[in-house]
């Protein structure tokens, strides 16, 4: 009884998201310009992600297991 009850409420949580177009509450506005910009951005351009916020992996990852090298810094606790 209680699998279907907390299987019944995760079904509704994860289907409350919302699919409208953001906008900011009645009464508030966006936020000011950022300084010496003269455009005003709206709700989709502050919601994308700048390239430093989600950088694209640089580094190649490894396929298979392989021996690890010696590390010098590796040290055993004093």
């Amino acid at each position: 009884m209680r699998t279907i009850a907390l299987v019944t409420a995760l079904l509704l949580l994860g289907a409350c998201g919302q699919k409208a177009q953001l906008k900011p509450l009645e009464g508030n506005a966006l936020p000011p310009a950022p300084f010496g910009s003269e455009v005003r951005p709206d709700a989709d351009d502050l919601l994308e992600l700048k390239p430093q916020a989600a950088p694209e992996r640089s580094v190649e990852l490894r396929t298979r297991s392989e021996e690890r090298e010696d590390d010098p810094f590796d040290l055993p606790p004093e």
